[in-house]
């Protein structure tokens, strides 16, 4: 692609790089210069105009957006995903509802190292998204780029980004109660909200005394396809109430503790089939923690093993909290 000032009567079928005045009209950047155009930026003056002329081989920055999209997103409806149209050599990949980003990230890099004009963003990966959530954007910095380089990119990540949906559709909550303990309302509130806005149905919630024979009945007994518990107090140990509780009801503990703060005190297990998800207090808050990244996982149906929950550590530190000395406030 040539990029730079020529002269108006040379200009004919160029991309006008930037906006100009040429009398009472506008005319704006990208457009392609006609022969009208051309007459109207004489009459106002103009002598020469920045555009873009592509050489044999480019191609125009909407269809390679386009092209781009197609090898990312080549099933938009098995991805979950809406694809818009192409527009200033711009594609969105939308979500289509509730669900978690999955991306092929060494995919995406190999994509971005084609060509500096050829860019693909993303959120982080297993973001959780809701309806009509940016999970993407394609764009085409220049004006045109070699339809070679397109091909490259396009080959290098076919199929890279997609939208894990809820594979399952309810959740049972159960709540332990000790005497002064804090508002089982209130948190209760903040959990529905959490699986609501994974699409999923809160279809059972029980509150049961903090004692681990009462807990473990309570796993066996209620409903749902996923199973929440949150204590009454801290679960403090792999041996503490809560995990002790699902063993007792024939389940199994995987992990206990996270690498996320807030979120440090869950634990992930399961009982037969079903997830079970030991909550950290700090669920009881909206605020984004660590369960956050667990539930929207699990409920999508992404195996989250003890690694996953590792790995989790990078990116984790969700907010510094006030109450703790920070290394700068220590110095002074």
């Amino acid at each position: 692609m040539k990029f730079g000032p020529v002269p108006i009567d040379q200009a004919g079928g160029a991309i006008l790089a930037h906006s100009v005045k040429a009398g009472d009209t506008k005319l704006r950047k990208g457009i392609v210069l006609t022969p009208e155009h051309q007459a109207r930026l004489t009459a106002a003056g103009y002598e020469t105009v920045i555009v873009a002329q592509l050489d044999p081989g480019d191609c125009h920055e909407d269809k390679a957006a386009g092209m781009l999209a197609d090898a990312l997103v080549p099933d938009a409806k098995g991805a979950a995903l809406k694809v818009t149209k192409p527009f200033t050599g711009r594609v969105n990949l939308l979500a289509e509802g509730p669900g978690v980003a999955v991306l092929d990230v060494s995919a995406l890099e190999a994509f971005n190292l084609v060509n500096p004009m050829i860019t693909v963003a993303t959120v982080p990966q297993y973001q959780q998204m809701t309806t009509g959530g940016m999970v993407a954007t394609i764009k085409v910095i220049s004006y045109a780029v070699p339809e070679g380089d397109v091909l490259q990119a396009a080959g290098l990540a076919q199929d890279a980004i997609r939208l894990a949906t809820p594979v399952y559709k309810k959740a049972g909550l159960i709540v332990t109660d000790i005497p002064g303990g804090p508002s089982n309302e209130k948190g209760i509130a903040a959990i529905r909200g959490r699986v609501e806005a994974l699409g999923m149905e809160m279809s059972d919630v029980r509150i049961v005394p903090h004692v681990t024979d009462a807990l473990a009945n309570a796993v066996t007994e209620t409903q749902g396809d996923v199973l929440m518990i949150l204590t009454g107090s801290a679960t403090s140990d792999v041996s503490d109430v809560a995990p002790q509780a699902v063993r007792v009801a024939g389940g199994h503990v995987d992990r206990f503790g996270m690498p996320v703060d807030p979120g440090n005190l869950l634990f992930l297990g399961s009982l037969g089939q079903r997830p079970v998800i030991g909550l950290p207090g700090c669920a009881r808050s909206p605020a984004l923690n660590g369960a956050d990244w667990v539930l929207s996982r699990v409920a999508c149906g992404i195996d989250t093993t003890g690694a996953d929950i590792a790995a989790m550590g990078v990116g984790g530190l969700l907010k510094e909290i006030p109450t703790r000395p920070q290394p700068r406030a220590s110095r002074r």
